[in-house]
Protein backbone atom coordinates (compact mmCIF):
# COMPACT_ATOMS: atom_id res chain seq x y z
CA UNK A 1 0.00 0.00 0.00
CA UNK A 2 1.46 3.37 -1.14
CA UNK A 3 1.24 5.78 1.94
CA UNK A 4 0.54 9.28 1.27
CA UNK A 5 2.14 12.29 3.93
CA UNK A 6 -1.36 14.81 4.60
CA UNK A 7 -0.14 17.98 2.59
CA UNK A 8 -3.82 19.14 3.33
CA UNK A 9 -4.56 19.87 7.09
CA UNK A 10 -5.61 21.49 9.75
CA UNK A 11 -3.74 23.06 12.70
CA UNK A 12 -4.54 22.28 16.42
CA UNK A 13 -6.25 25.52 16.91
CA UNK A 14 -8.79 24.55 13.97
CA UNK A 15 -9.42 21.57 15.30
CA UNK A 16 -10.65 23.46 18.98
CA UNK A 17 -13.12 25.44 16.88
CA UNK A 18 -13.85 22.04 15.02
CA UNK A 19 -15.42 20.83 18.45
CA UNK A 20 -16.29 23.83 19.33
CA UNK A 21 -18.61 24.24 16.36
CA UNK A 22 -19.33 20.58 15.06
CA UNK A 23 -22.86 19.32 16.80
CA UNK A 24 -23.69 16.25 14.21
CA UNK A 25 -21.17 13.18 13.34
CA UNK A 26 -21.54 11.13 10.55
CA UNK A 27 -19.58 8.01 11.73
CA UNK A 28 -18.39 6.15 7.77
CA UNK A 29 -17.61 2.96 8.55
CA UNK A 30 -19.34 2.77 12.21
CA UNK A 31 -18.75 -1.02 13.18
CA UNK A 32 -20.82 -2.90 15.46
CA UNK A 33 -18.06 -4.36 17.03
CA UNK A 34 -17.38 -2.80 20.30
CA UNK A 35 -13.30 -3.96 19.74
CA UNK A 36 -12.94 -2.19 16.34
CA UNK A 37 -11.53 1.73 16.48
CA UNK A 38 -15.05 2.95 14.68
CA UNK A 39 -16.78 1.97 17.70
CA UNK A 40 -14.97 3.13 20.63
CA UNK A 41 -14.28 6.24 18.62
CA UNK A 42 -17.85 7.45 17.99
CA UNK A 43 -19.22 5.86 21.60
CA UNK A 44 -16.15 8.49 23.27
CA UNK A 45 -18.17 10.83 20.50
CA UNK A 46 -21.56 10.85 21.30
CA UNK A 47 -20.42 10.10 25.51
CA UNK A 48 -18.94 13.78 25.05
CA UNK A 49 -22.43 15.14 23.94
CA UNK A 50 -22.04 15.02 19.87
CA UNK A 51 -24.91 13.26 17.70
CA UNK A 52 -23.78 10.13 16.32
CA UNK A 53 -25.30 8.90 12.54
CA UNK A 54 -23.89 5.40 11.46
CA UNK A 55 -23.08 4.96 7.90
CA UNK A 56 -22.36 1.32 7.31
CA UNK A 57 -23.26 -1.59 4.93
CA UNK A 58 -25.42 -3.81 7.51
CA UNK A 59 -27.47 -3.27 10.39
CA UNK A 60 -30.21 -1.26 11.76
CA UNK A 61 -28.83 0.29 14.49
CA UNK A 62 -25.20 0.80 16.04
CA UNK A 63 -25.06 2.65 20.10
CA UNK A 64 -28.58 3.25 19.79
CA UNK A 65 -29.00 5.36 16.51
CA UNK A 66 -30.31 4.48 13.17
CA UNK A 67 -27.73 3.13 10.69
CA UNK A 68 -27.92 3.96 7.34
CA UNK A 69 -26.24 2.98 4.18
CA UNK A 70 -24.68 6.28 2.76
CA UNK A 71 -23.95 9.59 3.51
CA UNK A 72 -26.70 10.72 1.13
CA UNK A 73 -29.51 8.94 2.93
CA UNK A 74 -29.00 10.80 5.63
CA UNK A 75 -32.12 13.32 6.56
CA UNK A 76 -30.84 15.96 8.75
CA UNK A 77 -28.28 18.32 8.51
CA UNK A 78 -24.19 16.96 9.11
CA UNK A 79 -21.45 19.07 10.57
CA UNK A 80 -18.89 16.38 10.36
CA UNK A 81 -17.91 13.24 8.61
CA UNK A 82 -15.72 11.00 10.41
CA UNK A 83 -14.21 8.72 8.57
CA UNK A 84 -13.32 5.03 9.03
CA UNK A 85 -12.55 4.05 5.19
CA UNK A 86 -9.64 3.05 3.46
CA UNK A 87 -8.15 6.27 1.78
CA UNK A 88 -9.02 5.22 -1.49
CA UNK A 89 -12.67 5.57 -0.66
CA UNK A 90 -12.18 9.26 0.37
CA UNK A 91 -12.59 10.83 -3.38
CA UNK A 92 -16.37 9.43 -3.61
CA UNK A 93 -16.63 10.41 0.16
CA UNK A 94 -15.43 13.81 -0.47
CA UNK A 95 -17.79 14.28 -3.69
CA UNK A 96 -20.50 13.02 -1.45
CA UNK A 97 -19.52 15.83 0.99
CA UNK A 98 -19.81 18.24 -1.81
CA UNK A 99 -22.89 16.65 -2.89
CA UNK A 100 -24.93 16.69 0.51
CA UNK A 101 -23.63 20.99 1.04
CA UNK A 102 -24.12 20.60 4.58
CA UNK A 103 -20.81 19.13 5.53
CA UNK A 104 -18.60 21.73 7.11
CA UNK A 105 -15.79 18.91 8.40
CA UNK A 106 -13.78 16.02 6.39
CA UNK A 107 -11.95 14.12 9.04
CA UNK A 108 -10.39 11.18 7.83
CA UNK A 109 -8.99 8.82 10.82
CA UNK A 110 -5.85 8.04 11.88
CA UNK A 111 -3.20 6.52 9.32
CA UNK A 112 -6.06 7.28 6.34
CA UNK A 113 -5.05 10.06 4.15
CA UNK A 114 -6.07 10.97 0.29
CA UNK A 115 -4.52 14.32 -0.44
CA UNK A 116 -6.86 14.64 -3.61
CA UNK A 117 -9.63 13.80 -1.55
CA UNK A 118 -8.93 16.49 0.89
CA UNK A 119 -8.02 19.17 -1.47
CA UNK A 120 -11.48 18.74 -3.47
CA UNK A 121 -13.25 19.16 0.10
CA UNK A 122 -10.83 22.17 1.18
CA UNK A 123 -11.69 23.84 -2.15
CA UNK A 124 -15.25 23.36 -1.42
CA UNK A 125 -14.99 24.95 1.58
CA UNK A 126 -14.80 22.43 4.43
CA UNK A 127 -12.21 22.02 7.45
CA UNK A 128 -10.06 19.59 6.41
CA UNK A 129 -8.34 17.12 9.11
CA UNK A 130 -6.30 13.50 8.35
CA UNK A 131 -4.58 10.91 9.94
CA UNK A 132 -5.85 12.13 13.24
CA UNK A 133 -7.87 10.84 15.79
CA UNK A 134 -10.96 12.53 16.70
CA UNK A 135 -11.30 10.96 20.24
CA UNK A 136 -7.46 11.71 20.83
CA UNK A 137 -8.07 15.22 19.43
CA UNK A 138 -11.03 16.03 21.49
CA UNK A 139 -9.90 14.43 24.79
CA UNK A 140 -6.55 16.78 24.45
CA UNK A 141 -9.10 19.91 24.74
Amino acid sequence: MECEFPSVNSNKQEIQEIFNSVKTIAVLGLSPDETKPSHRVAKYLQEQGFKIIPVYPKEDEILGEKVYRSLLEIPVAVDMVDIFRKPNALDAVADACIERGDVKVFWAQKDIVNNKAATKARNAGMRVVQNMCSMVEHSHL
